[in-house]
């Protein structure tokens, strides 16, 4: 993990030593279940239970020579007990433990990720509402097309927000499992009975049928949902991007105080932080790709997808959290300008409404080609020639043979235009 971009709370998750203790909880309850069989002395479980410790530097001493971490670290956490240390690791292999325990960690990261999602999508929710009723250009192809409002705009990244924390709540269920089946899944060292003890007691439910390793599947579906949330971050990011551009500025990050834009330019006011976040949803996708290569592994088992995991699960938790604080802290902190919306909206000499003409002609008994032809014809030399487009409108008898003044009034009325977002809010209105 990089430290620019991790914050302690997920970066503890992470951590060696919180690792390591994942795995020895999941020694201590393989223990427990196996004296609830009568296999293992209640006392030798008590003991383990009371005095069983792991410290990350004595496990990273015992690897240099084992060249194994799980096995160092049953050394070390046996050192720890005593005698009873002997029954630390009893019928396991190395899987089973890093597996279950990686669920654990899994699911920790996923609860903390889950919490910011939530965060911002209230706080969109409430800038979609608070905006329901500004004005502003709609554009497609990064051209003019019809009103919206900046509430409507904010409005489909709320929605957008809410499918993806709902991907990650699904994700984090589909990573909730443990297994504790033995060397190639069958259970010839150890009971289902002591499986299903542990992953009780974890919060996990054991893997239907399991090889050596839980299905990598599901860490893939785990690694597309926060992909997923991390395109839509940058879907956001990238349009506050456009819209904090010299020429368009209807709204930009804050920029606080003693902050520089440029080394060079006292004058820039740059969106970095939206770009940070684009170019990070980059390394999410790139990891996703790696996740779903470690699908595909050899026969019960090989070991090629644990040094990807090393980096990618960290990583990738620690990103899309990171981004999710960040972005919630512009979206409650944008200067955003109706204003310049406005000004914007109306620059075009309302061919905006060019669409709500072209129905009224059709009202009107016209077809479709011959209003749309008339409609074009004006509006094409508005493009051209600048001016007024309801002017040129009002110039055309072949237009105002089929349209009133009355009838004008109301293509361009921008309240009439917007009127059919109210269900968006609606609905809006109804998610938590």
């Amino acid at each position: 993990m990089i430290e620019r971009y991790t914050l302690p709370e997920i970066a503890e998750i992470w951590s060696d030593q919180s690792r390591f203790e994942a795995w020895l909880e999941v020694e201590t309850l393989a223990v427990e279940g196996w004296a609830e069989l009568g296999v293992i002395p209640e006392q030798s479980a008590r003991a383990i239970r009371e005095r069983a410790t792991v410290s990350a530097k004595r496990v990273n001493e015992i690897e240099k020579v084992t060249d194994h971490d799980v096995a160092a670290f049953v050394q070390a956490a046996a050192e720890s007990v005593g005698e009873e240390g002997r029954w630390i690791h009893y019928g396991l292999t190395s899987s089973d433990v890093v597996d279950t325990a990686l669920a654990t960690l899994m699911v920790r990261a996923m609860r903390l990720i889950e919490e910011e999602a939530d965060a911002l999508f209230l706080a969109t929710r409430d800038l979609a509402f608070e905006y329901r009723d500004t004005p502003c250009v709609g554009r497609t192809h990064g051209v003019h097309a019809e009103p919206t409002t900046f509430g409507a705009k904010i409005a489909g990244w709320a929605f957008e927000i809410d499918r993806g924390r709902r991907r990650l709540a699904r994700a984090r269920e589909t990573v909730s499992v443990g297994k504790l089946s033995g060397a190639v899944g069958t259970y010839n060292a150890v009971r289902p009975e002591v499986e299903q003890f542990v992953c009780e007691n974890l919060g996990l439910v054991p893997e239907g049928a399991s090889t050596q390793v839980v299905a990598r599947d599901r860490h893939a579906e785990y690694m597309w949902a926060i992909a997923a949330m991390g395109a839509s971050l940058e879907r956001f990011a990238q349009e506050i991007r456009h819209l904090q551009r010299t020429e368009v500025r209807e709204a930009e990050e804050a920029f606080g105080r003693g902050q520089k834009g440029s080394s060079a330019m006292p004058h820039k006011k740059n969106p970095i932080t939206c770009e940070r976040i684009c170019g990070l949803a980059r390394i999410l996708r790139a990891n996703l790709g790696a996740a779903l290569e470690d699908v595909a592994l050899w026969h019960e088992r090989d070991i090629s997808h644990s040094s990807v995991e090393r980096v990618i699960l960290p990583d990738s938790t620690a990103l899309i959290h990171y981004m999710l604080v960040r972005f919630r802290r512009i979206v409650e902190n944008m200067r955003i300008y109706p204003d310049r919306m406005l000004e914007n909206l109306n620059a075009n000499g309302g061919l905006v409404f060019s669409q709500r003409v072209l129905l009224a002609l059709v009202e009107s008994g016209l077809s479709r080609d011959d209003a749309y032809a008339s409609v074009q014809r004006n509006a094409l030399r508005c493009w051209e020639e600048g001016g007024d487009f309801r002017s040129l409108l009002e110039a055309d008898s072949e237009v105002t043979e089929h349209l009133s003044e009355e009838r004008l009034d109301q293509c361009f009325d921008i309240g009439a235009s917007l009127m059919g977002i109210t269900p968006i809010f609606e609905r809006l209105g109804t998610i938590t």
